[in-house]
């Protein structure tokens, strides 16, 4: 894993989504003012993933207002994100990066060991990007308990 830092460009993406479209980095950076909130998180409907998903979900109203748009990007195929943006009512966009490409270019791919054993998986981390396609925050190993509401306060979202 090499990790981004901020002032690096952000690699762009075009992925699948959980409502059967595509989203695209520029065209999010395009629509937004202030930039693109991309989360990173390793599998859709576990406790730590829900837990950080309905937190930009309940707080996305008040990220939007400020100008940020928000995509989740995970490794799992559509049809997880689909069952887990139904059953969390989750309205922002949720990214399919089945091969881990755009896990890579983030530096978000790698091991972990869990329950004693040791895989390849997507490491949670946020990033905002500016309309310019630069990165201004580039967070690794995030905790999903509060990591939005630290997030609010590093963008001076109140």
């Amino acid at each position: 894993m090499t990790a981004l830092r901020t002032t690096q460009t952000a690699p762009d993406f075009t992925l699948p989504t959980a409502d059967g479209g595509e989203v695209s980095l520029a065209d999010l950076r395009a629509r937004s003012d202030k930039g693109v909130i991309v989360y990173f998180y390793p599998k859709a409907g576990t406790a730590g993933c829900t837990t950080q998903a309905c937190d930009f979900r309940d707080n996305l109203a008040s990220l939007q207002g400020a100008g940020y748009a928000v995509v989740g990007v995970s490794a799992d195929p559509v049809e997880a994100l689909r069952t887990f943006a139904s059953e969390e009512h989750l309205t922002f966009p949720l990214a399919s990066d089945a091969d881990h490409a755009v896990a890579d270019a983030y530096g978000t791919w790698g091991p972990v060991t869990f329950g004693g054993r040791t895989f390849d998986t997507v490491h949670r981390s946020t990033f905002v990007v500016d309309p310019d396609g630069s990165l201004v925050v580039a967070r690794y190993d995030v905790d999903p308990t509060g990591h939005v509401r630290a997030l609010r306060a590093e963008l001076g979202i109140d």
